[in-house]
């Protein structure tokens, strides 16, 4: 075993402060004791923004324990606490807080004795980016400098040694092939193994599911099914199973959506049954694919690298550049990035390093054969099945630069977030963030702006001296994109000055929003206001500001098409990688040209008469008390209409599945209403519809508790129930909050005094870490506790006993914003009116919080709501048999200390049981 590193450690926290010495022993301390020592010497600390926080000291640096582990081991998983540091390195794990310090300085001891080691896997490029981190002066860098071994050759840098995607032939057009049930049958049971239990319900939903496989009867009909299937049935497998055959039969693509992450990894481990990890050839059979602003850019990072960092962000660029070398594909959010690294480095962060803004140059990129997007676009054309989620399927649907490559058969798991996914794809915004971007596209760099932005000219440069007409297109965008938003046009709108005609607009669209508010809402809030009514100067600015606009739409045009004749009419020198260039700069011209449009006809509708398939509105958003941006708005008022012309009609197969596809009143499943939200409608198709329940004993391991004395708006009776609900169920408490505000009131009361307990607690939006990394600390301790917002409610997912009982603080009504009330409008002529509009919400979020409880068989907890009067037409969201039963919060503690199981056998029948409130 390696010897503790000699140096100084600290540990912070809610339960208290510990200081180790050097050489000597560990004592309890003060917050200011510690900021003190840390001030005079690095001290040894895990997550030091966590630890600056818990000490209210943000400017504390130190030793991080979890930087030296990324360096050490890139790539490689670790839960960032002390616990899950000692699992990855094999240490014993810490009894207390007060044993803490001691572990990280046998960590940091383990991790410079693998360097030091003949087996350490990932010493490549070590050496070299050690030098640059020791320019940049990291802490680590002089600890680390006697223990890794110059190496006898230089290394290659990261950009030369990364390997490049080839070029392939396009896929065939798929086989007309229809798969018999039996076959489904064999292929389900393959996949389950041999001796796995027969799931009737599983069994039925891959038989099922295998139809939308089957060949289309008539142009623009393609197959819908909706299959709803409870949590337990093994969906997955269900349709992976025909997915899989009619891939090999057929020779074509399966494309399977999520809304979150996690199903995405859970997608990638259960697709090894069915697929290798490659073929014979190489190729992989199933690649996962996101949104271009997941994965790394090499040539972001090479600015980033060679200076267009500096401080803190350069020293976070050297690591992201050891973690590249070693990364299976680049993919920066969710994938093998420790999504805790970003969160080291308070200034720019992780997205700096992304293609967040659709700047890509394509073939004129130095590292474009080696990049991990392209890579990964490349692989996807090849493979049997790609994992997507829901918002990259739709825009690859609508504007995806290859049309032979755009999903046919495709399988929307999670389905019942479709409508949300094409509701935000299909939306519309004339902001001022919006236009700054598109104005930074065109021009290139603000003066004042560093990092290796171009605009068109740049970009385009050898085309513009080549054709005349070409160069002069990008002249006149150039000069017509003056008239977008610039920097600072915050301030001056804010002040009353504003610079050309956009921010003319967005200043009227500001004054008006203030002057017509009535929310009440405290600066923390955004607001809103329709567009109807509006003042005579907004109108006009509007009709100036669409001008500028056509004014820059014009040239564009022009450009797309000198671009497109330079292709036909090639000239020599043109290469594969200048078409490919060329076929890029197309494609984004064409993606923009059609923004401006969609700003345009926002302007052109302000001041006559709405258009009843849409709803606009003006919108100031602000957070905490801090303005960030302002701009007009417009959704669809059903957002399923361009959804089944963009995705649906081409399409040959469409599965939709969830277990809370449909909502469920006192007359069972509303099927009608799920189907109207599938889109298939607009299509004048009837889908196919399937159910299977769940198997999954609710009566018995599960019981939804109201709590019935708990006040609405009482912080202080809210944190008291909160906390002694956490006390009662010895953590495992996942805390969901309808309202940032409300939650951090709650965390502030009640962490301090769960921490003395020996029961940890986390929070969204409190704790300087992100979301995933949050969950997976959460998943690893069952005496910790998590609180959170909407992201939790349904994007978590911890089976066994780390999670045993999920708190809410209230009915999660729907937020009154111009949106809803629009959609709530048109639902009151339906039958049930606008309450059933609002019902059909809240129960489906009850549906999908109670999810997280029940994960396996062997799952057992309490669902608690903090209110006073829970309407019971909504108790139909639960499972049917569930318990649900009306109880003073005493009464609720005493159950949830008992546990499932006790608190059932000493049950007393109770007259308010499913009664109405």
């Amino acid at each position: 075993m390696s010897a503790p590193l000699p140096l100084p450690s600290l540990h912070a926290s809610h339960a208290g402060t510990w200081l180790r010495d050097a050489n000597g022993g560990t004592r309890g301390c003060s917050k200011g004791e510690a900021v003190m020592a840390a001030a005079d010497t690095p001290l040894l600390m895990m997550n030091a923004p966590l630890v600056a926080s818990r000490l209210g000291y943000p400017d504390l640096s130190g030793l991080d324990l979890l930087e030296l582990f990324a360096f050490v081991h890139p790539s490689k998983f670790c839960v960032p606490t002390p616990k899950g540091l000692a699992h990855a390195l094999g240490l014993e794990e810490p009894a207390d807080d007060a044993a803490v310090p001691l572990l990280l300085q046998q960590a940091a001891g383990a991790l410079i004795a693998i360097c030091e080691s003949a087996a350490w896997e990932q010493r490549e490029g070590a050496w070299s980016v050690l030098q640059s981190l020791a320019r940049l002066r990291w802490p680590w860098a002089g600890v680390l400098a006697p223990h890794i071994r110059k190496p006898e050759t230089a290394e290659k840098w990261l950009f030369s040694k990364l390997p490049e995607w080839e070029e392939a032939p396009d896929r065939p057009q798929p086989q007309q092939v229809l798969i018999e049930e039996a076959e489904i049958e064999g292929q389900l049971e393959r996949l389950t193994g041999e001796g796995a239990e027969r799931r009737e319900g599983q069994r039925d939903f891959s038989q099922t599911a295998g139809s939308v496989f089957a060949p289309r009867d008539r142009e623009r009909r393609p197959h819908i099914l909706l299959a709803q299937a409870g949590t337990g049935i093994g969906k997955t497998l269900g349709y992976l199973a025909p997915a899989s055959l009619w891939a090999r039969l057929s020779g074509g693509t399966v494309w399977v959506s999520t809304y979150t992450k996690n199903l995405q990894r859970q997608l990638r481990r259960e697709s090894t049954r069915a697929w290798p990890a490659a073929r014979p050839d190489g190729s992989q059979p199933v690649v996962v694919r996101k949104g271009r602003e997941n994965y790394l850019c090499l040539l972001n990072l090479e600015d980033a690298l060679q200076g267009g960092f500096a401080g803190r962000p350069a020293i976070m660029a050297q690591l992201v550049a050891r973690w590249a070398a070693y990364s299976q594909d680049g993919d920066m959010i969710g994938g093998d990035l420790p999504g805790w690294l970003g969160t080291l480095f308070r200034k720019r962060g992780i997205a700096a390093l992304t293609d967040q803004r659709g700047e890509c140059v394509y073939a004129g990129c130095p590292h474009y054969r080696k990049c991990f997007i392209e890579r990964s676009a490349r692989a996807a054309a090849q493979a049997d099945l790609v994992i997507a989620n829901h918002a990259l399927v739709m825009v690859n649907a609508a504007r995806g630069r290859d049309a032979a490559n755009r999903p046919t058969r495709i399988v929307f798991d999670e389905g019942h977030h479709v409508f949300d996914a094409a509701d935000s794809t299909f939306s519309a915004a004339l902001s001022g963030a919006e236009a700054i971007e598109l104005r930074r596209w065109i021009i290139g760099p603000e003066k004042t702006s560093r990092g290796r932005r171009r605009g068109l000219a740049a970009r385009l440069a050898d085309i513009a001296s080549y054709d005349d007409a070409g160069g002069e297109a990008v002249e006149a965008a150039v000069e017509a994109a003056q008239a977008l938003p610039s920097e600072g046009w915050l301030g001056r709108i804010g002040e009353g000055v504003p610079l050309g005609p956009l921010e003319a607009l967005l200043a009227q669209v500001r004054a008006v929003t203030y002057a017509r508010d009535e929310s009440g809402q405290e600066a923390g809030y955004g607001i809103e206001t329709e567009t109807s009514q509006l003042p005579g100067e907004l109108v006009e600015a509007a009709t100036i500001a669409a001008e500028a606009l056509a004014e820059i739409r014009k040239p564009l045009l022009k450009l797309g098409g000198r671009l497109e004749a330079v292709l036909e009419d090639a000239p020599d020198w043109l290469d594969s990688q200048g078409r490919a260039r060329i076929e890029g700069a197309r494609h984004s011209l064409a993606w923009r040209i059609d923004l401006i449009a969609a700003w345009e006809a926002l302007l052109g509708r302000l001041g006559g008469p709405a258009d009843p398939e849409f709803v606009d509105w003006l919108a100031v958003d602000r957070n905490d008390a801090r303005e960030f941006d302002v701009g007009l708005h417009r959704h669809w008022l059903d957002p399923m209409k361009p959804f089944a012309k963009t995705v649906l009609e081409p399409a040959h197969g469409v599965l939709l599945t969830s277990a809370t596809l449909t909502d469920r009143d006192e007359a069972g499943p509303d099927w009608a209403h799920a189907i109207a939200k599938s889109g298939a409608l607009h299509l004048d198709l009837k889908p196919r519809t399937t159910q299977a329940d769940s198997p999954f004993d609710y009566a018995a391991r599960a019981e939804v508790l109201i709590v019935t004395d708990i006040r609405k708006g009482d912080i202080p009776a809210l944190a008291g129930a909160y906390a002694r609900l956490i006390e009662a169920s010895d953590g495992g408490v996942l805390g969901l909050f309808t309202a940032i505000r409300r939650m951090r009131a709650v965390y502030g009361r009640i962490a301090d005094r769960l921490a003395r307990n020996g029961l940890p607690l986390y929070a969204q939006h409190v704790d300087p870490i992100d979301t995933g990394t949050l969950t997976d600390i959460f998943r690893d301790d069952p005496r910790a506790s998590l609180l959170g917002t909407d992201a939790l409610r349904d994007g978590v997912d911890v089976p066994g006993h780390s999670l045993r009982c999920v708190v809410m603080e209230s009915v999660p009504w729907p937020r009154p914003t111009i949106l809803h009330r629009a959609r709530r409008a048109a639902a009151a002529e339906q039958e049930g009116g606008a309450q059933r509009y609002d019902d059909r919400i809240i129960r489906a979020r009850l549906a999908q919080a109670f999810g997280r409880l029940i994960r396996t068989r062997d799952d057992a907890g309490h669902f608690v709501v903090l209110s006073p009067a829970f309407p019971s037409r909504l108790l139909s969201a639960f499972p049917p048999g569930t318990p649900v039963i009306r109880v003073t919060l005493e009464e609720a503690l005493q159950r949830v200390a008992q546990g499932v199981g006790k608190a059932q056998a000493n049950r007393i029948p109770d007259e308010t049981e499913n009664q109405p409130s």
